[in-house]
């Protein structure tokens, strides 16, 4: 549908792509990866023709057309939220159009008159031209995919300039899913989404009808939505027939082979320039050195990316604190008319690790502000236990930076004891790498901003830690180094985020904000989602039996109800346990398979790395040949094994 031939850009003399080609699928799913820098954000805007190559080319078919979501920068203004996700149906338009001008010519013909039956004929091929558009279709279509992306009925009709940054992404994204372009071209699409908005797209893309191309540094998502994985990295493109988990157990399989690779042509450059070291002025030997000197300059050599240095941050210790950390007693919060909450009673303890959930404008963030102390509220009392030291991250943290510092300064104006040893190594895994630390703040872009700014709330001695999407600008990298310190940290944590694969190892509480009230689930975000499933699917059937029962008095009907509910549970893990043991099943045997075969891979592998192997030219043709069918099979059970695992996951999600 899609192909790039030889993409090249050139910065100097560093290669950004080089010779980079590749080719989109009708209904690819693809995850495009890479550290920051890569240049995943230039090539989206190279497909979408935002953006141009120094060279190569991009082919398309004439009825191939491609949609794209930048990270930022996006505004909407002068119309309603109705009117802009409408306009997404230009040709609709277009003929509507067309058909009041018909029917304006029609009243001004008369009815008796060739002109006027020619006008009919034309009004009703315009009509027929409606009906191929599911014209009849658009608004109930509009409605959805505004309300599945967080927009209430009563936004519809808003002006779009009244929206903010994060709700004018949204915007964008409801036109680009609404005119359903061939391909799907996706730069960090989640970053302004709540975790009810990400499911609802999350089912969305894996229905699309086109391909997609994502951007994403939320992993949960990208496992769920790619079927296909593509790499940047050193100016080149890897392919990886697999999402992302796919990827990261692939990559290392074949770093490990080019590590192989490399250290064998190695050894072969040194013995060649060993070679003609000694025999250099030997005048018997002066074919043979400028024979070893050509292959020399003939020699395409392996590059290695530089495994970027495994950072461990730890938190600054704090004193512990009492057993209840802060409480929410009947606190009332409006803005003018708005009510926020009426009676908001919330305890948390220490050693609570809260997950904070809610669709936008449930009250998340206002909740977090008064938390940390920022906010006030109408009436009602916050208490704070004994000995409690709060610390706060939020976005708008990031413009209260102290422009004229740098960015080392910043960190080091916090940081005390052992950790201001190691500030640059901490900053390097906030993306602040070499000499990046000395920029001053005032140059910095927002992305920058924030991750400098939760860098030093992280550094400052706290036993409640306040998080409103700290993830937001941060890579896999980042987002692991501030997983594993979250996972060591002693203290109590609440964080507002929509990113699951983040969350879940770290959270062992779910607060819901909802309708100014907010409820508690005990267990990770999947647990939650998991339960709120359940919910639904009772509140469809499982009431039913309730309903049958109500005749009988309310103790027996109780009984009834709960015996009810354990036999469908029964009968649930049943089903549930029956349609998923021939894919553990065939799981085990494809992972079996997996390890005999990498096992047969290193050993070819040690065999190959032999100095002596090329000898026999006999030998090396048969192990290489069976080094290269061993690799095709591989890629072949890591294919159905990354299948098996994804559909073992909707099963159970399911269910």
């Amino acid at each position: 549908m899609l192909s790039a031939k030889d993409i090249t850009i050139q910065y100097g003399e560093r290669y950004l792509f080089r010779e980079v080609s590749f080719t989109v699928g009708a209904h690819d799913r693809i995850g495009l990866v890479g550290s920051n820098g890569a240049g995943k954000s230039t090539l989206l805007k190279i497909l979408a023709a935002i953006s141009q190559a120094d060279s190569g080319s991009i082919n398309k078919a004439r009825y191939v057309t491609v949609g794209y979501l930048p990270q930022e920068g996006i505004t909407s203004t002068g119309k309603t939220l109705y009117k802009e996700a409408e306009s997404a149906f230009e040709d609709v338009i277009l003929v509507r159009e067309e058909i009041e001008e018909v029917q304006r010519r029609m009243e001004e013909l008369d009815p008796s008159s060739p002109d006027y039956m020619d006008t009919v004929e034309v009004f009703g091929e315009l009509q027929l031209k409606l009906e191929e558009l599911d014209a009849f279709r658009m608004k109930s279509r509009i409605e959805q995919v505004l309300s599945g992306l967080g927009f209430s009925e009563y936004d519809f009709e808003r002006q779009t300039e009244e929206f903010s940054g994060g709700w004018q992404m949204r915007i964008e994204m409801a036109k680009l899913l609404l005119k359903e372009p061939s391909i799907l071209l996706l730069d960090e699409p989640t970053n302004h989404l709540d975790i009810e908005s990400l499911q609802w797209l999350d089912e969305k893309l894996q229905t699309y009808n086109g391909a997609v191309v994502l951007v994403s540094h939320d992993r949960a998502f990208l496992d769920s939505i790619t079927k296909k994985t593509w790499a940047l990295g050193l100016g080149k493109l890897e392919e990886y027939s697999g999402n992302y988990t796919f990827y990261e157990k692939e990559r290392a399989v074949r770093r490990e082979q080019q590590l192989n690779a490399y250290k064998n042509q190695q050894q072969q450059i040194k013995q060649t320039e060993q070679f003609i070291e000694r025999f250099r002025y030997k005048a018997t030997k002066a074919r043979q050195v400028q024979s070893r000197i050509k292959q020399l300059e003939k020699i395409d050599h392996i590059e290695i990316e530089d495994d970027e240095e495994e950072i461990h941050f730890h938190f600054p210790q704090a004193k512990q604190s009492g057993s209840i950390v802060v409480e929410f007693k009947n606190i009332r919060k409006s803005y003018g008319s708005k009510h926020v909450f009426t009676s908001l009673n919330y305890s948390i303890e220490r050693g609570d690790r809260i997950a904070v959930v809610g669709v936008n404008g449930a009250g998340k963030s206002t909740f977090v502000r008064m938390l940390a102390g920022v906010e006030p509220y109408d009436s009602g009392e916050i208490v704070t236990g004994y000995n409690v030291a709060p610390s706060y991250f939020a976005q708008h943290q990031a413009e209260e930076l102290d422009l004229s510092s740098d960015v080392l300064g910043i960190v080091d104006s916090v940081a005390t004891g052992d950790v201001r040893t190691k500030l640059r190594t901490i900053l390097g895994a906030f993306l602040f790498r070499g000499d990046d630390v000395f920029k001053r703040v005032s140059v910095l872009s927002g992305g920058e901003k924030s991750r400098l700014a939760l860098a030093k709330m992280l550094l400052q001695p706290a036993n409640l830690l306040i998080m409103d999407e700290p993830t937001n600008h941060l890579d896999m990298k980042s987002k692991k180094v501030l997983q594993e310190a979250l996972l060591e940290y002693e203290g109590t944590f609440v964080i507002v985020s929509h990113d699951r694969a983040f969350l879940d190892p770290i959270v062992n509480k779910v607060a819901e904000f909802s309708h100014g009230s907010v409820r508690n689930f005990t267990g990770n975000v999947s647990d939650y989602i998991y339960r709120k499933r359940q919910e639904s699917e009772k509140s469809k059937t499982g009431v039913r039996g309730a309903q049958r029962n109500q005749s009988v008095t309310g103790e027996r009907s109780a009984d009834v109800s709960s015996k009810e509910r354990r036999r469908m549970e029964a009968e649930r893990r049943n089903t549930l346990s029956k349609e998923l043991k021939p894919l553990k099943d065939e799981l085990k045997r494809v992972e079996s398979a997996i390890s005999r075969m990498e096992g047969r891979r290193k050993e070819i592998e040690v065999v190959m790395g032999n100095p002596d192997f090329y000898r026999n030219g006999e030998d090396a043709r048969k192990v290489s040949a069976e080094y290269k069918e061993l690799e095709s099979e591989l890629d072949l059970k890591y294919f159905r094994w990354s299948e098996l695992t994804e559909e073992i996951e909707r099963i159970a999600t399911r269910q």
